[in-house]
């Protein structure tokens, strides 16, 4: 009876791992945006021994593959899809001012104000490109207009994880970055 159970479901150190290790990085992880390469390897760490950990995966072995299975993002794109998925809806009214559509703010008629694209704020240094007011905007005009015209929240996140899979699957780390503009 015990054997089955356990072949039938997670064991409980994956729950517990969930809980109390992976789901620290995503606490406020959009703050995260433009941190140094240094502080996203040591995150990165983190998550991979916690993969680790729910899988089995010995030490030596290739952590890649067990994300996949997992279906964990990195930890760069998992700040670059909270970002996104605040801008596309679930941004408190304090931050829905930061994101307007370039339609609401140039009155004027562009061939931009059809596609969604946010209007980005100018700055003039590092830690300004990192507010959200910019890097929302930014995230938002990087993604395809397929997915920014998704009919309901669920059908973006479920296009969103299938593009950020498909750009770490090309080789791609970065959808939007300060270090890539």
């Amino acid at each position: 009876m015990i054997n089955s159970y356990s072949q039938t479901r997670p064991h409980p150190s994956s729950y517990l791992t969930h809980a109390f290790v992976s789901s620290r990085p995503d606490y406020c992880n959009s703050l995260l945006y433009g941190v140094t390469d240094g502080l996203y390897r040591r995150l990165q760490s983190v998550q991979n021994a916690a993969a680790r950990l729910v899988s089995g995966v010995r030490r030596r072995d290739h952590i890649t593959p067990t994300l996949r299975r997992l279906h964990w993002l990195h930890v760069r794109q998992r700040v670059l899809f909270k970002i996104a998925v605040l801008v596309n809806g679930l941004l408190p009214s304090y931050l829905a001012d930061d994101c307007q559509l370039v339609s609401d703010v140039r009155p004027r008629r562009h061939r931009s104000s059809d596609s969604g694209f946010c209007a980005v704020r100018r700055t003039r240094t590092i830690y300004g490109d990192r507010c959200f007011a910019v890097a929302g905007p930014r995230v938002w005009n990087s993604l395809p207009t397929e997915l920014r015209q998704s009919d309901s929240l669920g059908q973006f996140k479920r296009r969103l994880k299938t593009h950020l899979f498909g750009l770490w699957t090309y080789g791609t780390t970065a959808l939007c970055d300060i270090d890539s503009l």
